[in-house]
C-alpha cells in the first residue's frame, strides 16, 4: 500500500477537513474519531508520510517516534481513561494492510476506552 496524499487524514492536516483537536505538537495530530465506538475515541496520527506501523517503525525518525509515543500516552491520560490517572483502562488499535482491515492508508492509532470494550478478537471460522 503506497501513501495517497488525498486520504482524509492527509486532508486534515493541511487543514482542507476541520477536526475536533485533542492535541498537536510538532510530530502529532491527535482529534476526536467522527464515528466514534467508545465514549473515548480518539486518533492518533503522525503529521509525517507513513502508511502503517511498520512503515512508521522503519522509517520515522527517534523524535517522531517518542513524540507519537508519548502523545498517545498523553491523550490516554487527558481523557481520564488511562489506569494511572485513576481510569478504568483504555484499548489502543492500529489497523494495518488488508487483513487488518486498514482504511485509511495514513498511519494512526485509534485510542478507545470509557466503557468495557469486551474481548479483543473472537475466533472465526474460515
Amino acid at each position: 500500500m503506497s501513501y495517497d496524499d488525498n486520504n482524509v487524514f492527509a486532508k486534515i492536516l493541511r487543514g482542507e477537513i476541520p477536526n475536533r483537536t485533542v492535541l498537536e505538537n510538532e510530530h502529532v495530530l491527535a482529534f476526536h474519531d467522527i464515528n466514534g465506538q467508545a465514549p473515548t475515541h480518539v486518533l492518533v496520527i503522525p503529521k509525517g508520510k507513513y502508511v502503517s506501523f511498520d512503515d512508521f517503525a522503519a522509517h520515522a525518525s527517534d523524535a517522531e517516534i517518542v513524540a507519537f509515543v508519548r502523545a498517545a500516552g498523553q491523550v490516554a491520560s487527558e481523557e481520564g481513561v488511562a489506569p494511572s490517572g485513576g481510569g478504568e483502562g483504555f484499548r489502543i488499535v492500529s489497523n494495518a494492510g488488508k487483513n487488518g482491515v486498514q482504511e485509511v492508508p495514513h498511519f494512526h492509532l485509534h485510542v478507545l476506552g470509557g466503557r468495557w470494550l469486551g474481548r479483543m478478537l473472537k475466533k472465526v471460522d474460515d
